[in-house]
C-alpha cells in the first residue's frame, strides 16, 4: 500500500497528489511514469511523475475516466493499492541552446520536469501553455519560476492569446531564430500539428505519447506505436519519441478503441 501524503485541487477536475513511494522517488527521472491502481479490483492507469524528492512522488490527473474519478475520491491519509514505477525511458535531454515546450491541457504536468532538466543544464527554455479556458490552466507559477518566457493561449481568449498553441508557436518560430528544439505534450492531434509546424520551420521536435496502456511492461501490446515504420511499445521504449517519426494517424485511431467500455464504466461509477 502507498500512502497519500497530500492532495490539492488545482483547477476544475484537475487534481494534484503527493504519494509516499521511496523507491520510485529515489529512481525517478524526467519522462518516467507510474502505473497506479486505486484498489485491488481496479484497473491500472499510467500517470507521469511530475515531481519527487527522496521519499515522495507528485502526480497530476484530470477526472476523465473511471479510474481517475475513483482516484479523486481518495483523500490525504488514504492508500493506493499499486504505485508501480518508475516506468518507461527517461526523456532524452538534448544538447540544445534554446528549447520551447508546448503543452495542451494537462500536458503541462509532464512537460514541467523536462523543461526543468533543460534549465538545470543552462539551456534557455520557454513554454507555450494552452487550454480551453483560463479555468483549465495549471502550474503557471511553476513555469514562470523556471522559464525565460511563458506564453499562454486559450480557446476562448479568457487569458493570454486567443487561439491554439500552434498559433503562438508559429509566431515564436518565425521571430526567434535561436529556438532550435521543440517539445510537445498533450492531445495526440495537438502534437501532430506541433510536429508539422516544427518540421516546416526546420526545428527538431520530441513528443511524449499517450496511447492506451494496461500493464506498463510491454506484455499486453496495447501501447504499440509506429515510429519510422517500425513498431515500438510506448511503455518501455518511450513514452518520448522523435516527433518527426511518429505515425499520429494510427495513434489517434487506436486511442478510440475502448471508448464504449470506458463510457460503460463511467455510467457504473455514477450509479454507485
Amino acid at each position: 500500500m502507498y500512502d497519500i501524503v497530500e492532495k490539492r485541487i488545482l483547477q476544475n477536475d484537475i487534481e494534484w497528489m503527493r504519494v509516499r513511494a521511496p523507491f520510485v522517488a529515489r529512481n525517478a527521472q524526467p519522462g518516467h511514469f507510474v502505473m497506479v491502481r486505486v484498489d485491488a479490483d481496479g484497473e491500472r492507469v499510467p500517470l507521469t511523475i511530475v515531481d519527487h524528492d527522496q521519499t515522495d512522488v507528485v502526480i497530476i490527473y484530470q477526472k476523465l475516466g473511471y479510474t481517475t474519478r475513483q482516484l479523486s475520491f481518495k483523500q490525504e491519509g488514504d492508500t493506493l493499492e499499486t504505485f508501480q514505477g518508475p516506468l518507461g525511458k527517461a526523456a532524452h535531454i538534448r544538447d540544445k541552446q534554446h528549447v520551447i515546450g508546448v503543452a495542451g491541457g494537462v500536458g503541462s504536468a509532464p512537460l514541467l520536469p523536462q523543461l526543468k532538466a533543460y534549465k538545470e543544464k543552462g539551456i534557455r527554455v520557454d513554454a507555450i501553455l494552452g487550454a480551453r479556458s483560463q479555468e483549465y490552466l495549471i502550474l503557471l507559477d511553476e513555469y514562470r519560476a523556471i522559464c525565460d518566457h511563458v506564453y499562454i493561449t486559450t480557446d476562448d481568449g479568457s487569458l493570454g492569446q486567443e487561439g491554439r498553441v500552434t498559433d503562438a508557436l508559429k509566431i515564436r518560430l518565425e521571430t526567434d531564430a535561436s529556438i532550435d528544439h521543440v517539445i510537445a505534450i498533450g492531445p495526440a492531434i495537438m502534437m501532430k500539428y506541433v510536429v508539422e509546424m516544427a518540421k516546416s520551420h526546420q526545428r527538431s521536435v520530441d513528443v511524449s505519447l499517450n496511447p492506451i496502456m494496461i500493464d506498463g511492461t510491454g506484455m499486453c501490446g496495447n501501447c504499440r506505436v509506429s515510429i519510422a515504420g517500425k513498431t515500438f511499445f510506448a511503455c518501455i521504449d518511450g513514452p518520448d519519441f522523435a516527433g518527426e517519426a511518429v505515425d499520429f494517424d494510427e495513434l489517434i485511431a487506436r486511442q478510440s478503441y475502448y471508448k464504449k467500455e470506458e463510457h460503460d464504466c463511467f455510467l457504473r461509477l455514477k450509479d454507485e
